[in-house]
């Protein structure tokens, strides 16, 4: 036997698995296909790496709407504030960022990887950097074989599959261990893009009325076809030439594109409230006092900084308001008209950019066939999963990174574990 752990993927949960099964005294392989580890964390949080959230675990789990209580299992056993620890001891001080984010005191994603990468040479992990796999072996003793593009082949007790879902591939997330899942009897849901910007036909959006235009701290809801929210995220939010994008419109993606499949639709609307923290009719009556002070001032200078000014003018253009005319001219309906697009400004959204260009990947290897304590496959003993191939997935803020290193932390103790009772 070669080794008595392969890991196959060198993103956030590969390393950490290679770390775990490397210090509970396992011969690790580390294999990816990339010419360096550890790219998707070198780009997270803008080049900084938000390495975790510190929010209680409860919230964390909230946050990851794709199967995060599957994780209550994993959190039990290691963590947010045991992946604090675990970079700290590393050498990484961590500082606490809004919404509970965790950033090394550097801001440079690189540190993380630098430490990662100096406790794999410390616990005498090997690493093929440049080799692709070609296809994976499950043998009759329940050792598996590992086969390289180059026709090398490397052979382990157990192995674990750490090599991401289909989103950013230029960091080497391709799919390629889907093949290898199923090749197990691995079940694998519908995989779609989520954290992703929304596409719209809206003539708005084609003849880039709004395009650059960002909106801060809006309320952006998802409608079901009865015009019922099916979820609303409140952060900033930005028009672009082929749908609309920024952090709430991000969250919301995913719900976009499981509307369309649940009700079978061509188009789902979406609902901006620019003032989520007043009600309608204070709104109203806030307005019809600014227009009762300033009657003879044109109404887009009486409203200025209400609104950005772009997109001002274009709610004041669809209450069929003319920007020049004086306060006092515009009637009560059409005021009334005014807020009420402050209040639910409809886009219809015709779903969403490619997977391609998604933060994250929904589905994936089905949870249902994963041990929650262990991530060891139901259907094969010796064979482990980690990270973002898992049908797991968070919204961006540290969620989908720390399920990375908590699976990533079980799959790698257990795999080592799992080895020695064999060999």
């Amino acid at each position: 036997m070669n080794y008595d752990v392969i890991v196959v993927g060198g993103g956030p949960s590969g390393l950490m698995a290679a770390i775990g099964a490397a210090e509970n005294n396992a011969k690790v392989l580390l294999i990816d296909k990339g010419d360096k580890l550890g790219r998707k964390l070198a780009i997270s949080g803008g080049g900084r790496c938000n390495v975790t959230n510190r929010l209680p675990v409860e919230e964390i789990i909230k946050h990851i709407p794709g199967n995060g209580r599957f994780l209550y299992s994993a959190f039990s056993i290691f963590n947010n504030e045991d992946i604090i620890a675990f970079f700290e001891k590393l050498g990484i001080a961590l500082k606490e960022e809004d919404h509970g984010r965790m950033f090394p005191i550097s801001n440079k994603a690189q540190s993380v990887v630098d430490a990662l990468l100096q406790e794999l040479n410390r616990l005498g992990v090997k690493r093929l950097t440049n080799s692709p796999v070609k296809t994976i072996q499950y043998n009759e003793d329940l050792s598996k074989t590992v086969i390289l593009a180059n026709g090398a082949t490397e052979i382990a007790n157990s192995l674990i599959i750490a090599v991401g879902g289909k989103s950013v591939p230029h960091t080497g997330s391709t799919g390629d261990g889907y093949a290898w899942a199923k090749k197990a009897g691995h079940t694998i849901t519908e995989l779609f893009p989520t954290e992703v910007p929304v596409t719209s036909k809206e003539s708005f959006i084609k003849e880039k009325v709004l395009q650059g235009v960002s909106l801060r701290d809006v309320a952006v809801s998802v409608l079901n076809p009865k015009g019922k929210p099916i979820i609303t995220h409140q952060m900033d939010m930005l028009f672009t030439h082929f749908g609309i994008s920024g952090p709430a419109v991000l969250r919301c993606s995913q719900f976009v594109v499981k509307a369309m499949k649940k009700w079978n639709l061509s188009e789902v609307t979406v609902a901006i409230d620019s003032f989520p923290n007043i009600k309608e009719d204070k709104l109203l009556a806030d307005i019809k006092e600014m227009v009762k002070v300033d009657s003879k001032k044109a109404i887009k200078n009486t409203l200025k900084g209400l609104l950005v000014e772009r997109y001002l003018l274009f709610l004041l253009e669809k209450a069929q308001i003319d920007p020049a005319s004086q306060g006092a001219t515009i009637s009560q309906e059409k005021l009334k008209s005014f807020v009420h697009l402050c209040k639910g400004f409809s886009v219809h959204v015709n779903g969403t950019l490619a997977i391609e260009k998604a933060f994250v990947t929904g589905g994936g290897v089905s949870i249902k066939e994963i041990s929650p304590k262990t991530m060891e496959s139901k259907l094969m003993n010796g064979l482990f999963f980690c990270g973002e191939i898992l049908d797991i997935h968070g919204y961006t803020g540290g969620y989908n990174i720390t399920s990375a290193f908590v699976t990533g932390r079980l799959a790698g103790v257990n795999a080592a574990l799992s080895a020695s009772q064999k060999s």
